[in-house]
Formats: C-alpha cells, structure tokens, sequence
C-alpha cells in the first residue's frame, strides 16, 4: 500500500543536531548522510515540516521524504512520528541514520530493527513511532579512549586528521547504503555494508 500525500513510501531520516555548532560533529553523521545523499539525487533538504527539514526524491521506484529533523537528538522522534502517520507509513520502511560509539570509525552496520544501544535519538524513534521494527544505518564513530573524555563531549567534537577522512568517508557510504537499502532491499544492503 502506497502512502498519501505526493505517494512517499519511505522516510529516509538522518539524525544531528540543528545548527551550526553542531555541524561536521560525529553526532551529526546522519546529517552529513543526508546531505551526501542529497547532492547525488540534485535536491536540497530545506523544506521545513514536521519539524524537520525534509525533500522528496526518487530512490528506484520508490518516492523517498528525506529528512533531518531539526529538534535535538533526543527529541528527533517527533518529527519522523509525524510524518509516519500523515504518509501511513509502516516503521519497515522508515530508514533512520545515526552515529554510534560502539562501532570503529568509519564502519557501517546496516539492521532490520533493534535496540537504541544507548542512543538517544534511536530511543526518541522508538517512543514516537511505538516499534523498534524499523531498519536503521549507524555511522561508527569510535568512542573515546580510556582517557577520561566523556561520552557527550566525543560526540559533539568535530573528527581530526584520519578520524576526519573515515568519516566523512563513511557518511558518504552511508547515503548510499540508505539508497541501496530502499533500492534492492536489506539483505543485498547488508552483505554489501556490513563489513
């Protein structure tokens, strides 16, 4: 069943946080997501609704609402809520990009469903959407040493020298698993990410 509204059928939602403090940080992977995501498809994701800022694309033959919403992380699950319900989309087909601190940077793993592992912005889309059955890209992002930094601190801190290159590297790699996920479906986007 197709959704309503323009016939989205995926929602395609790269979590940051808003704002230019926040840009290029390892918490701001899926934005980075988007945007590469973004340039290959010629849109922009400048479109304010649903609390986020979205564009409609075509991923196959799929129409894809790509969105980054524009709460902060922890509360990123209102926006894609939202837009669910108005295009009645099914959370199978709700594609959530994020960061994550348990994978090496610059890795990516690709799931079906699952837990939030911690993550606030996965917890907010569990919560609004009432499942956790809905596929999801994580971004690794490494976590910090043993040293003493905190957690929140690592995140928002903008990777340097080859920390840079294998992310940045990876949110490139993520836009295009999110399209070969939409694309060909999990299991050719599983074995070909998660390496």
């Amino acid at each position: 069943m197709l959704g309503r509204g323009g016939g989205v059928q995926w929602l395609a939602v790269f979590l940051g946080n808003p704002g230019p403090r926040y840009a290029s940080t390892r918490h701001n992977a899926g934005f980075m997501a988007a945007d590469a995501l973004a340039k290959e498809k010629g849109v922009a994701v400048t479109r304010l609704r649903f609390r986020a800022l979205t564009a409609q694309c075509a991923v196959g033959e799929a129409q894809v609402l790509l969105m980054k919403p524009q709460t902060y992380m922890n509360e990123s699950g209102q926006a894609v809520g939202q837009a669910a319900r108005f295009y009645k989309i099914p959370p199978e087909r709700v594609l959530v990009v994020s960061d994550d601190i348990h994978l090496p940077c610059g890795q990516l793993r690709i799931r079906t469903k699952g837990s939030a592992g911690g993550h606030n912005g996965l917890k907010s889309v569990i919560a609004h959407l009432g499942s956790q059955e809905f596929p999801r890209i994580r971004i690794g992002v490494g976590a910090p040493s043993s040293g003493g930094q905190e957690q929140i601190d690592w995140v928002l801190e903008v990777p340097r020298n080859q920390d840079w290159e294998l992310f940045s590297a990876a949110c490139a790699r993520a836009a295009q698993a999110a399209e070969d996920y939409i694309r060909y479906g999990p299991d050719r986007a599983m074995n070909t990410y998660n390496r």
